[in-house]
């Protein structure tokens, strides 16, 4: 009977559906462009692949396509009635994952694996930032993630997978150090590993090595498809060093080519966050080149997230509808997040709405609300959801609603706090006295 990566048997008598599968989950794992197609390649061998099915479901995901991925779904749930009970487990979590109960997905998820440890494509539905824990909403989820990775890990040993997402793991658990000895082994296991490269990109970021950051992405981003899942979320890594290294025609250079949502490949939460988060930023650093790229990720969030979903994404459909000034856009939104707080289906609770109605404070200038809003929020914007690198965006905001109100007190506090935790040339710049004149 042939494997898959991890040595679990797979039901299929066709070894070039076997063989196109086991292709398909490498790709997808190491987010390489090709998974789709191989794994047309591999339903086409073997119609009655169950695995192929739920594996194209979770691609169909991840670029949007829930409808397709929904069917897609289904059709792996009836196939794997006949199929052995690990296979069953496996496609009703694939299955589960499109649905909008995330804490029934996980569940089903941690039951799993405590039998099939070594499932990696179901662990990863629990994996990362946009994951299952992710996105739970709990105070303690970069614990929680590090905790479930930290017990799984000698299940994988030296795997190139597992390897980069305990590392990332660390790394946003503020183990930096061991994150980027675990990355560094996954780089070196699999070069071609946009996972790994991400990886890596926060290490950078977190260390404030923006030159190093910036120089590694450069090489590794030559010889990687743009259509690749990951290719503008890297992008973005890139542009954030740009700017750090003041270099911002460089950042909008990306930006137009492979960020925004008209030449981006990537799922329409990253396409959104990254395009929104770098044009905040351009605007918060006095950078920002006019107003027309703000109607276009307007008009992308609206069209994209219509309702409310993730407290992530909702936090940048905000953004972008009052960065263009589109007050009675963010209005509306914020209004819909508060009644799911009221009605107790909001995840991260009170600090989806509160943070959202800060941005829009402060996109309309009102500085005040922002800072009563963010001040009390610090300690609980994991609850939103992304990652340190995609928060700071929060932070940094109140840093401009300090400053803009003339609030200079707690603006240096919190950048001597944020030093503490992270070196910052740009921090640092702000605290550092100004040069005198010279003497004539």
């Amino acid at each position: 009977m042939p494997k898959d990566l991890w040595d679990l048997p797979l039901s299929t008598e066709s070894p070039g559906a076997a063989e196109q599968y086991v292709l398909a989950v490498e790709k997808l794992l190491s987010a390489n462009a090709g998974a789709e197609e191989a794994l047309g390649r591999a339903i086409a061998a073997d119609p009655g692949f169950a695995l192929a099915h739920a594996a194209r479901a979770r691609v169909l995901q991840l670029r949007g396509a829930l409808t397709e991925a929904r069917a897609a779904a289904a059709r792996a749930v009836e196939l794997a009635t006949s199929a052995a009970r690990r296979e069953r487990g496996h496609v009703e979590a694939m299955a589960l994952n499109l649905e909008p109960d995330m804490p029934r997905t996980l569940a089903h998820v941690l039951e799993y694996l405590r039998e099939f440890p070594r499932d990696a494509l179901v662990l990863s539905l629990a994996s990362g930032i946009f994951g299952l824990i992710g996105f739970s909403g709990r105070r303690d989820r970069n614990e929680a993630q590090l905790d479930l990775l930290d017990g799984l890990a000698l299940s994988y040993g030296d795997d190139w997978w597992f390897l980069n997402a305990h590392g990332f793991a660390c790394t946003e658990a503020d183990q930096r150090q061991r994150g980027r000895r675990l990355v560094e082994r996954a780089l070196t296991l699999k070069p071609r590993n946009g996972h790994a490269a991400h990886g890596l990109a926060h290490v950078f970021y977190e260390g404030n090595d923006s030159e190093e950051g910036a120089a590694f992405l450069r090489r590794w981003l030559a010889g990687y498809d743009k259509a690749s899942q990951l290719h503008g979320h890297l992008s973005w890594h890139l542009a954030l060093f740009e700017l750090a290294l003041g270099r911002p025609e460089n950042a909008w250079t990306l930006y137009d080519e492979h960020i925004r949502p008209a030449n981006s490949y990537g799922s329409a939460l990253i396409t959104l966050s990254d395009s929104v988060s770098l044009l905040w930023r351009c605007r918060l650093w006095d950078k920002e080149r006019g107003t027309a790229a703000w109607d276009e990720l307007r008009e992308f969030a609206r069209r994209s997230f219509p309702a409310p979903s993730v407290a992530f994404a909702d936090a940048h459909v905000v953004m972008a509808c009052a960065a263009y000034g589109d007050r009675a856009g963010a209005e509306a939104r914020i209004d819909e997040l508060r009644r799911l707080e009221r009605g107790g289906r909001q995840p991260a609770g009170g600090s989806a709405a509160d943070v959202a109605e800060a941005m829009a404070a402060f996109a309309h200038g009102d500085d005040d609300t922002a800072v009563r809003l963010l001040e009390p929020l610090l300690a609980e914007l994991v609850r939103v959801g992304g990652s340190h690198a995609q928060r700071d965006v929060f932070e940094e905001t109140l840093l401009g609603a300090y400053l803009r109100s003339g609030r200079s007190e707690a603006a240096e506090a919190l950048f001597r706090e944020r030093l503490d935790r992270r070196p910052s040339a740009r921090d640092r710049s702000w605290l550092r006295p100004p040069t005198p004149p010279p003497v004539s």
